[in-house]
């Protein structure tokens, strides 16, 4: 089990459904959730103790403010991901063979998962990780 993961999404139902499904599966200890890519950067900034920063992202890639893409840009090229090594698992809604192409283009993202979030997605996560 994970201690900390966080998960990045501006629909409320998908964050909802995703925090019941990590309990669920006993994923992780605790879940934090933003609604858009500049809250994520601005909470993981915030964060003083390296014990408390995410083990894993789920970033959805479509949103407003900062969308998927402009986060990992900007999360990539700060000192936070680059003293903590967190991974990241793409959720989105998106299919395009484009983005999946895209996604591994960076080395911190480990998966990329169709929405929504199931039990049997994590139990395979974890295995992976």
């Amino acid at each position: 089990m994970l201690e900390l993961i966080m998960c990045i999404d501006d629909d409320p139902i998908t964050l909802m459904l995703f925090k019941k499904v990590a309990q669920k599966a006993s994923f992780a200890k605790e879940i934090i959730c933003s609604s858009n890519g500049q809250e994520a950067i601005t909470f993981i900034n915030n964060l003083t103790n390296e014990d408390t920063k995410p083990q894993l992202l789920f970033l959805d890639l479509n949103m407003p403010i900062m969308g998927g893409w402009e986060f990992l840009d900007l999360f990539n090229n700060s000192n936070y991901y680059h003293s903590n090594n967190t991974k990241v698992i793409i959720l989105t809604s998106t299919i395009d063979p484009d983005d999946i192409t895209k996604a591994k283009s960076y080395d911190n993202v480990i998966e990329f998962l169709s929405k929504p979030i199931t039990v049997e997605m994590l139990d395979y996560l974890k295995s992976k990780i």
